[in-house]
């Protein structure tokens, strides 16, 4: 039953880390299109790990995890509030390439896919 609600508590605090992102004016962290990749917290729900990816590369989601890290006080307070838990766990960010490593691999399925338009329209 444990696992069954630190992964509810898991996707919860991810919803509302995405939420709160888009409130934030730090100009860090407003600064291009950033995703929450997942959260992991861990057993005794003291600590969550909080994967940051952007579209603009690994070098921006690093500037706006730092951005996070000085506002997770604040982000802390507003879960705890929202979703009404006696204690919120320590949030750490984590800069993340997968969006990136994404994009990259449907440009080269696009590109494979229009060399296999060319060889069958002889």
């Amino acid at each position: 039953m444990a696992g069954f609600k630190q992964s509810r508590v898991a996707e919860d605090i991810k919803r509302e880390i995405a939420s709160l992102v888009r409130e934030l004016k730090d100009p860090r962290i407003s600064t291009g299109m950033l995703t929450v990749v997942r959260c992991e917290v861990s057993g005794d729900m003291s600590h969550c790990k909080v994967y940051i990816s952007s579209f603009d590369g690994i070098e921006q989601a690093k500037e706006a995890c730092r951005g996070l890290e000085s506002a997770s006080g604040l982000m802390r307070k507003e879960i705890a509030n929202r979703l009404h838990l006696k204690k919120c766990p320590e949030l750490k960010f984590i800069p993340d390439d997968s969006i990136e490593h994404g994009a990259e691999i449907n440009q080269i399925l696009k590109s494979l896919n229009i060399g296999n338009k060319e060889d069958e329209n002889p």
